[in-house]
């Protein structure tokens, strides 16, 4: 049986491998807050109207539609791959229904200048790749650039409705690349993985502990990753915004930008 897969989402995977199992994870993601709500400035970035409008706004999307989006403000990722963080952040906190997985996060790394929106499984159909970073190429970062945060979150959370609802579309078309070229990337990941195992594992030989806190590294990528879009149950809750985040599951769909 052949197997096809996208060659941005394989590189996409090979990246996320490469840099999971050559650098340590620096940021502690927050745990799941008693309170479950919309916007999480964890800097104080926003005023506190501000964090209002833009909360309700969300919030009163959310019980419309029952799409959750959520948002979440930092001073900075510490070093880690903002995509990475943010799919493991949105899986973590189960953003979105558990059976629709329509959660989208976005994730403003302040003093980084990098923004990221993660999208659920169940949204990644219409929120692509492309069309997220889109959403922060034209909305969000013209205002970021002028130091208005609030307004470029703002419009990137509207573009993302507009996109859901089918008011906003992509003029350009995703093009699926050959059968050929997808096996030759599938192949080239498959042998870089054993290589990287094998090395890892003779280089830390004597070293259980790192060897494990390696394997369960490199183990979370690969389960995160798109190559299956396989929901592996995520912390759940029940209801929406009004009982809490509902379980929703995410495998790196999405997008990043800096300015």
């Amino acid at each position: 049986m052949t197997i096809k897969f996208q060659n941005s989402k394989l590189l996409a995977v090979i990246l996320l491998v490469f840099i999971s199992a050559t650098t340590h994870a620096q940021y502690k993601i927050p745990s799941k807050p008693a309170i479950q709500t919309s916007v999480y400035d964890y800097i104080n970035l926003l005023s506190p109207q501000e964090i209002s409008n833009l909360e309700q706004k969300l919030l009163r999307y959310s019980d419309s539609t029952s799409t959750q989006i959520v948002v979440a403000i930092i001073d900075s990722t510490k070093g880690e791959y903002i995509n990475y963080l943010a799919t493991n952040w949105a899986h973590k906190w189960g953003i979105g229904d558990s059976i629709k997985d329509n959660g989208v996060f976005i994730l403003l790394a302040k003093n980084d200048r990098k923004i990221n929106i993660s999208t659920g499984y169940g949204v990644e159909h219409l929120l692509t790749d492309k069309m997220c970073s889109r959403i922060i190429q034209e909305s969000i970062i013209p205002f970021f650039k002028k130091n208005d945060y609030y307004r470029g979150l703002e419009a990137g959370c509207t573009q993302v409705f507009k996109v859901l609802t089918g008011e906003f579309t992509s003029n350009t078309q995703e093009h699926q690349k050959g059968i050929k070229l997808d096996t030759v990337l599938f192949l080239i990941f498959i042998f870089f993985i054993i290589i990287l195992i094998l090395s890892k594992s003779k280089k830390n030989n004597g070293n259980n502990n790192r060897g494990k806190k390696h394997s369960k590294s490199l183990l979370d990528v690969i389960l995160l990753s798109r190559l299956g879009s396989v929901n592996f149950g995520p912390p759940s809750s029940s209801g929406g915004f009004g009982g809490g985040f509902g379980g929703g599951g995410f495998g790196g769909g999405g997008a990043s930008g800096g300015w």
